[in-house]
């Protein structure tokens, strides 16, 4: 039975996965990994919109971080084995003010983390980004640091942090200064260390399916480490 596993005392354990920030860059490719993923009987995408994608096994549930057990509750009933995948993300311009992003890159995540420890989730992994720490002086590394400061301090079972560099892919929504820094880079793209060149969505979505289905251990994966990864799945 796709998604339904057994233990060691021989009991099934219903598999779930949930994925926040599902209509994004890089969630759309996860939820679309996952689903090709038989380990998984069920995938539950937080999400503001309606997905572009079909399956039986997909639960679009509204992205509301302020009621989590609420909405979750019923979309993770029966599954005994559940990895939470987040992928939040946006930018001050986007949001329209600094606690706007705030309250999206730190805030949500946090909660949702709250949420992975309160239901004993089997693992977390989180996109956070390049330069992440909490005590640097530019405001979005500082919010990206002091997110996974935060989550460290939750107690859960196991989290894995990816830091992606310049994220490249099919964004539907328009970003001025990240079109701008990927026409910059494309042609210097060879000279670029892997581990500061754009990467695309597509890498740190296979990435974080990896960390998930293989088990790794709780860490951080650097750019550098997920370049390529959909190639090397075969996607």
């Amino acid at each position: 039975m796709v998604g339904t596993m057994r233990d060691a005392t021989g009991s099934s354990v219903q598999r779930a996965a949930v994925v926040a920030g599902a209509t994004g860059l890089v969630g759309s490719e996860v939820v679309r990994g996952l689903l090709a993923d038989g380990r998984y009987g069920r995938v539950i995408a937080l999400a503001r919109r309606p997905l572009a994608l079909s399956d039986p096994r997909l639960v679009v549930v509204a992205a509301d971080f302020e009621q989590l057990d609420r909405v979750l509750a019923p979309a993770t009933a029966g599954a005994t084995d559940i990895d939470v995948l987040c992928c939040l993300g946006t930018t001050i311009g986007v949001a329209g003010s600094e606690a706007a992003f705030r309250r999206v890159d730190h805030d949500f995540v946090v909660a949702l983390g709250r949420w992975a420890a309160q239901v004993g989730a089997r693992r977390m992994i989180v996109v956070s980004a390049l330069g992440a720490d909490a005590a640097s002086r530019v405001f979005y590394n500082r919010v990206k640091g002091e997110t996974e400061h935060a989550l460290m301090a939750l107690n859960l079972r196991s989290l894995v942090i990816v830091r992606p560099s310049l994220l490249s892919g099919g964004r539907s929504e328009f970003r001025f200064g990240e079109r701008v820094a990927l026409a910059v880079a494309a042609p210097l793209r060879k000279l670029i260390p892997a581990g500061l060149r754009p990467i695309a969505a597509d890498d740190v979505a296979q990435a974080m399916i990896d960390a998930a289905r293989a088990d790794s251990p709780p860490g951080v994966i650097e750019s550098a480490q997920m370049q390529g990864a959909a190639q090397r799945a075969g996607r």
